[in-house]
């Protein structure tokens, strides 16, 4: 017997975020849902300018569910920013979203399916846009079932990370998010997977994921390269990938990281549905 889906919506906000983006993020999650969450927690990351902050104040006033806003004194990153808001989450399922995406209507209603039927965490496909949300540029389609998940993560992220819902405890089992550049929800899904949480992903494209101008440039350099690298050695540490499997790993995506933005978003736009990194 399903039940009626009672979750927290976990949306972080920084200084660099638009307020018209986030608007849009935020009533395509709630007002627009077939099944809304039960409440939502913003996490304010440090000061914010006065149309941002114009834009928070509107949606804790007009939201049709509950709004918290967590204000933090300074921008703290990411990873902080995400576990903060766990904290203040009040359900034991929580539905993360980006501030400048859009959630498809039936998002969180498919999504509870699977978490009714005891899935810890439960990702989607996603469409990339970059100005118009119904223009659409790339189709990411994520692997499904346990065994293409796990074998797909050992060299890609399984999971695309704005569509990410997922169960509290087995986020506090393995130490929630960990600090690892811009690579902690990859770092997130490998380390659930290794602890045998139930995972699984819904094909369909459910979200809409904005790529702006630079967002190819944003994606390599030597910065990113390092922190692939990190990443991989994480993975090597844990046994989740084998020598062989690192030093390829470590070459395929170091190349990729380092080559040009240009040449990057050919390769991507070509192999976006077997999951080539693109993270913003």
């Amino acid at each position: 017997m399903v039940t009626a889906p009672e979750f927290s919506l976990l949306l972080p906000v920084y200084a660099g975020d638009n307020p018209s983006f986030l608007r849009l993020a935020f009533t395509s999650s709630v007002d627009e849902q077939s099944a809304r969450p039960t409440e939502a927690v913003i996490v304010q990351d440090g000061p914010v300018p006065a149309p941002l902050q114009m834009e928070l104040e509107r949606i804790e006033r007009d939201s049709p569910i509950p709004v918290r806003v967590v204000r933090l004194p300074e921008n703290r990153g990411l990873t902080e920013a995400l576990n903060t808001g766990l904290d203040a989450c009040g359900y034991p399922v929580v539905a993360r979203m980006d501030a400048d995406d859009v959630s498809d209507p039936q998002r969180f209603q498919k999504q509870w399916l699977l978490i009714e039927q005891g899935f810890d965490l439960v990702g989607t496909g996603m469409v990339e846009f970059e100005s118009d949300p119904n223009v659409v540029a790339a189709v990411r389609v994520p692997p499904t079932g346990s065994d293409r998940i796990r074998e797909h993560a050992r060299t890609h992220n399984p999971f695309n990370h704005p569509t990410m819902m997922y169960r509290v405890s087995a986020l506090d089992a393995i130490g929630r998010y960990q600090p690892l550049g811009k690579m902690e929800d990859y770092w997130l899904g490998v380390r659930l997977i290794a602890s045998g949480a139930r995972v699984e992903n819904i094909a369909e494209p459910l979200v809409k994921y904005r790529v702006g101008a630079g967002a190819f440039a944003r994606r390599g350099g030597w910065q990113e390269a390092k922190t692939e690298w990190a990443l991989q050695r994480e993975m090597l540490r844990i046994g989740f990938v084998t020598r062989s499997q690192y030093v390829r790993n470590v070459v395929v995506k170091g190349v990729y990281r380092l080559m040009p933005a240009s040449l990057k978003r050919v390769l991507f736009r070509k192999f976006v549905g077997s999951g080539l990194p693109g993270d913003k």
